[in-house]
């Protein structure tokens, strides 16, 4: 893939392109508004300024498809974008399973306070060797 530099030489060209676009476009309408019009002049300007569309839409594209995979992480050349993503998610699934494990140990301590509770009150107030808790 192309680097940064190449990437903003090829935007260049399409605002090149652009300007050449409006020109023909100017150039087409300046000749159908003489009095005196030469049709293929105008037909000419008009061929033009539809083949350099068609090639800034076909450019423009390109940069577009390149800005999706960019967005959408996928690896491409000369970026860290996917890697920092893929720690970004780390991160964040560490975090999520730390606060799975803290409630767990949560319902853990509250399972055990009952349950203790539980075994001293069916003892009558003993501990299990029949000393009294009271």
């Amino acid at each position: 893939m192309a680097g940064p530099m190449d990437r903003i030489q090829v935007l260049d060209e399409i605002e090149k392109d652009i300007i050449t676009c409006l020109q023909c476009a100017a150039q087409a309408l300046l000749e159908l508004g003489k009095e005196k019009s030469s049709q293929k002049q105008a037909e000419s300007n008009t061929s033009q300024f539809l083949r350099t569309l068609s090639q800034v839409e076909s450019k423009l594209s390109d940069q577009i498809n390149y800005l999706t995979q960019v967005s959408t992480g996928q690896p491409h050349e000369g970026s860290g974008y996917a890697s920092q993503k893929v720690l970004q998610m780390a991160w964040h699934r560490l975090e999520h399973v730390r606060s799975w494990v803290n409630e767990l140990e949560r319902l853990k301590a509250a399972h055990l306070a009952a349950s203790r509770s539980i075994s001293g009150v069916a003892n009558g107030g003993m501990t299990s060797s029949g000393t009294s808790t009271q």
